[in-house]
């Protein structure tokens, strides 16, 4: 922590923590920041009642989607879901952004939902990125998708910029797909396509959210999502029949914790000899300090599944292109604040669109070149 420059905001509520390279950048784009943080009251205070709240009673906005499934290099799919009409409706140049759900999340999440709706309304093209198995997205093969494995994201990302060749493309993430992101925007380095990103709710460190994940109340939500990727995996249990090896089907199919379901199935079908190597080479907080595109990460001191000691806070204080914006309460895609509290959007919305919106207005593609031109004060 040393040598941190935080701006505190001036509101009456607990301050929000403010890091980042890019911070003098980014700053004057971000009004909502200078605005207190109001949770709304009750549920504010306790990070589960927020994040349980949030999960089952936040309004899901009804849009008719139009799905996509793409076919990826090793025989796979994934599904994207995009707006119906907007291809008819939108000028082929208009930004576009890909949205990456959660872990077992999908387009039918209401704070995906929330996010398409308010970049739609500004005139933005949107798609979701539905995973293996996730969204009701077929299984075609024996492997399902990991924090680990990039090549479903590039896949994606290369079929939306080469669909749109004319339009800047962006991509904001949640919990697990937020470090599947940042660990792209990592590996693309200088040659990353996307014009800018958003990372909210990250786990950051794998290890450090996994020890938290098996305490006390957090045993709810390993249930919860245990559950989840047993009811995927056994639906397509038939494709691992007779696949042999390390695999522990049976575990995976009974799995009571997402690191049994990770040791039986995720980590030997990406070649990790432990669960421990798995959590350790897929975390995206050693990725930080190589990400060169705008990045702008929002998490919650509270929250219960991206602990905030996991945070890669150094590596984001030395990163001219990233700034961090950590609210004091919120959970997990809780965020239960602002404005259309407490059913409507999350309060982190308006904040990823004066992002995305800021970058496009500053970004401009040069004729003929992949590159995207930033007209940025560095």
């Amino acid at each position: 922590m040393r040598g941190f420059h935080v701006i505190m905001s001036s509101a009456t509520h607990p301050s929000l923590e403010i890091l980042g390279g890019a911070r003098e950048r980014f700053l004057p784009a971000l009004p909502h920041l200078s605005r207190p943080y109001r949770p709304f009251p009750l549920l504010a205070a306790n990070r589960h009642l927020e994040t349980i709240f949030a999960a089952v009673f936040r309004s899901v906005p009804d849009v008719t989607l139009r799905r996509h499934c793409l076919r990826t290099q090793d025989g796979g799919a994934v599904s994207l879901d995009w707006v119906s009409g907007d291809d008819r409706r939108l000028p082929s140049d208009s930004p576009l952004v890909i949205l990456l759900p959660g872990l077992t999340g999908g387009s039918e999440d209401a704070y995906v939902r929330h996010m398409l709706v308010r970049a739609r309304s500004e005139g933005w093209r949107v798609v979701v990125f539905n995973s293996r198995g996730c969204g009701d997205s077929p299984v075609t093969t024996p492997q399902f998708y990991s924090a680990s494995f990039l090549g479903d994201l590039r896949d994606v990302v290369s079929h939306v910029t080469c669909t749109y060749p004319n339009a800047n493309v962006y991509a904001v993430g949640w919990s697990l797909g937020a470090n599947i992101l940042v660990r792209y925007l990592a590996q693309e380095s200088h040659n990353c396509p996307l014009s800018g990103a958003v990372s909210l709710c990250n786990p950051f460190n794998l290890v450090v959210a996994d020890e938290d994940f098996r305490k006390g109340f957090n045993i709810i939500y390993d249930k919860a999502l245990s559950k989840a990727l047993r009811k995927i995996f056994n639906k397509h249990i038939l494709l691992f029949e007779d696949i042999g090896g390390e695999f522990n089907i049976p575990l995976a199919a009974k799995a009571k914790s997402v690191r049994e379901f990770d040791d039986a199935l995720t980590r030997v079908s990406f070649g990790f000899k432990s669960v421990d190597e798995y959590y350790s080479n897929s975390s995206s907080s050693d990725s930080i300090k190589h990400v060169r595109t705008p990045l702008l990460c929002i998490q919650a001191a509270n929250d219960p599944i991206a602990p905030s000691r996991g945070i890669p806070r150094e590596d984001i204080e030395e990163n001219s292109n990233c700034l961090l914006i950590v609210t004091p309460k919120g959970g997990h895609l809780g965020w239960v604040a602002g404005d259309e509290a407490p059913w409507g959007a999350p309060w982190t919305d308006p904040l990823v669109m004066d992002f995305i919106q800021y970058l496009e207005r500053d970004t401009v593609k040069a004729p003929g070149s992949e590159e995207a031109l930033y007209h940025l004060e560095v």
